[in-house]
């Protein structure tokens, strides 16, 4: 027994150091994998989101068809890349013509700039400084640049890197469609993959839990996104009725705001704009119409937010809004699914 013994334990030491090896090897392996990934998780993480999102007109398109499941795929992506590329363009088109009109009339000393009203300097904080420059901006504009030109050129840089993130934002959306396009193409692959993943996590709940994960995402898509591009549209509509320089852009600022629930930051400086350069009763039909379209909110949101999940709304609105403040614009659907899996597993543990 004794003579053994050594032979026992150096095959156990040598056991455990080849595993060891295997380990290592495995998460080198996933180390590697991730950092060759790394630069096109985004678009592969959005094109699942896209393709999850837009699978239940996916399928009633493809019953339209015939079945025809690839001439589908085409035609739902050209649809999504024109909603996606017809805004741009547009947007792209308002900002240079405005930033044209703009520039000429510099260029010409057109330009003229209101004097601000009597009630601009009783504002708190603001107020006294506010009224200075805009009363000298009033009265020699080209002197008011002149002595915030170093304020300008500080800000400048950053407008511009800020458009080149826009496009690129814009380019990786453009590539997830595509690959969301690809999915639908092959959906019963793809599900049959979902499937093993889900199994292969969850077990036996596999099933229930990839439902859960779909109809967040499809939750989060209409109720939260849907609302806030719903809410933009009709807030441009009023921006641009209004006459507010650079419609489009208010818009887009309104639709992250939206998002953020917080929509209102956006729509009180435009309200307080008009006031003070429109007439009153223009002025109040479009704080009205603000009015409605912030109200809006609270009516669409409990019809949509929460359609077919199998948790409560209060459970994917804060997942989704707290997402969003830990991860940007993606967390709304990653915060939404992690906290609902983790509300049912806890709710199964207790059980």
């Amino acid at each position: 027994m004794t003579s053994q013994k050594p032979m026992y334990d150096k095959t156990q030491v040598s056991l455990a150091l080849e595993v060891s090896i295997h380990i290592a090897l495995a998460f080198m392996l996933a180390v590697a994998c991730f950092l060759i990934l790394r630069p096109f998780i985004p678009v592969i993480t959005w094109g699942i989101i896209i393709a999850v999102a837009a699978y239940p007109g996916f399928r009633k398109l493809q019953l339209a068809l015939g079945g025809r499941g690839v001439l589908s795929a085409i035609l739902l992506t050209v649809l999504l890349l024109a909603l996606l590329i017809v805004p741009v363009v547009l947007l792209a088109g308002t900002l240079i013509e405005g930033v044209q009109t703009l520039a000429g009339q510099v260029k010409e000393g057109t330009i003229t700039v209101p004097p601000p009203p009597a009630s601009v300097a009783t504002w708190p904080i603001i107020g006294a400084p506010l009224t200075s420059v805009w009363a000298l901006a009033s009265r020699d504009l080209a002197k008011a640049v002149k002595d915030f030109a170093p304020q300008i050129k500080a800000v400048v840089p950053g407008l511009l890197s800020a458009s080149a993130g826009i496009g690129l934002i814009g380019l990786e959306f453009g590539f997830s469609i595509l690959l969301a396009g690809v999915l639908l193409g092959n959906a019963e692959a793809a599900y049959e993959v979902t499937c093993s993943l889900a199994n292969r996590i969850f077990g036996d709940k596999g099933p229930e839990f990839q439902k859960l994960i779909g109809s967040t995402i499809r939750s989060v898509t209409t109720g939260i996104v849907g609302v806030a591009l719903i809410q933009s549209v009709l807030a441009g509509v009023g921006f641009l009725l209004a006459g507010l320089p650079g419609a489009g852009l208010w818009a887009i600022l309104f639709l992250i705001a939206a998002v953020l629930q917080v929509g209102v930051i956006v729509l009180a400086p435009a309200v307080i704009y008009v006031f003070m350069t429109a007439s009153v009763t223009k002025a109040v039909i479009f704080l009205v119409w603000c009015l409605f379209v912030a109200l809006l909110d609270n009516v669409l949101k409990p019809l949509l937010l929460g359609r077919g999940v199998a948790v409560p709304i209060a459970v994917v609105f804060l997942g989704a809004i707290g997402g969003f403040v830990a991860m940007g614009i993606i967390g709304l659907f990653v915060g939404a699914i992690i906290l609902s899996v983790g509300y049912k597993l806890s709710l199964a543990w207790l059980e």
